[in-house]
């Protein structure tokens, strides 16, 4: 999916909330609300100056499972929320009658995290399986010792 279109569903998204729900706006609002674990979505703006700004909060909505979503512009974003003036996050706290909306963005970003997913497993599985692998010839040689103790007896 196209990250306009998938901004398109966000702002549709900010814009339902804003009525039936309930939002947060800046970024350090939004940084609390992802911090409370209350964020359902998360949208920043790409024009952000300086980019520090908002820096921290992409990361910070992948650690909670929260969708994070880039919007063009900071007016786009302050537009979406109601407000005369340009913000450079929100946070959607209460979805309203925006859940089709935010399930939608959900199960698209949940296809392209899964795509990312195949590519990686090959390397974790693998990973895992030596670990497994390890754990068990573990098990067997403490066994094998604990039967010649028992026969030394």
């Amino acid at each position: 999916m196209a990250d306009k279109e998938l901004a398109d569903k966000a702002l549709e998204a900010i814009e339902i909330a804003k009525t039936t729900g309930k939002i947060k706006k800046g970024a350090n609002e939004a940084t609390k609300a992802l911090e409370r674990g209350n964020a359902k979505l998360v949208a920043i703006a790409k024009d952000v100056s300086p980019p520090e700004i908002t820096m921290h909060i992409p990361i910070l909505a992948k650690e909670k499972g929260v969708p994070c979503i880039e919007i063009d512009t900071k007016e786009e974003l302050g537009v979406a929320a109601g407000i005369k003036v340009g913000t450079s996050a929100i946070a959607i706290i209460a979805e309203g009658t925006a859940k089709k909306v935010l399930a939608e963005i959900n199960k698209k970003l949940g296809g392209e995290k899964k795509e990312e997913e195949k590519a990686e497993k090959p390397k974790e599985e693998k990973a895992e399986e030596k670990k497994e692998e390890k754990a068990e010839e573990k098990k067997e040689e403490k066994k094998e010792e604990k039967k010649e103790e028992k026969k030394g007896e």
